[in-house]
């Protein structure tokens, strides 16, 4: 099956050629700075899954490793990004496919300890790292 994510003004799109399987929520400082939001909601597939077209501005930062955020020079949005420490894999923001294609619930929910607390996370989903 076909997903195709896209920024805000359709010039940087990621298709995927396969199911959305995998999503999960960060609560780290710097998913909410990311977001604008209270965490974020991100989609990780195989690289060998995806088609990137249009042009991306890359930022690079420091975190456990080093993650490589691609948005769009035209409207900001991020789309997309890699972790040096899954050279296999490409993380796609879950927002990014809205109107498109839905992905999945998430299933884990990483720096927990950051979490603001007024969310609620439901039953079906795992704490990986507080």
């Amino acid at each position: 099956m076909k997903h195709r994510a896209t920024c805000a003004c359709g010039q940087l799109q990621v298709s995927v050629d396969g199911e959305l399987t995998r999503a999960s929520l960060c609560h780290c400082h710097q998913c909410q700075k990311r977001t604008g939001s209270a965490f974020g909601y991100q989609v990780r597939v195989a690289r060998s899954e995806v088609t990137v077209s249009g042009r991306s501005t890359a930022y690079e930062r420091k975190a456990e490793g080093v993650v490589t955020l691609h948005f769009c020079p035209v409207c900001g949005s991020t789309v997309y990004w890699t972790l040096d420490g899954l050279p296999d894999d490409v993380v796609i923001a879950a927002g990014a496919f809205a109107g498109v294609s839905t992905p999945p619930p998430p299933t884990f929910s990483v720096y927990e300890a950051r979490m603001h607390p007024w969310v609620i996370l439901p039953d079906s989903v795992t704490t990986h790292w507080e």
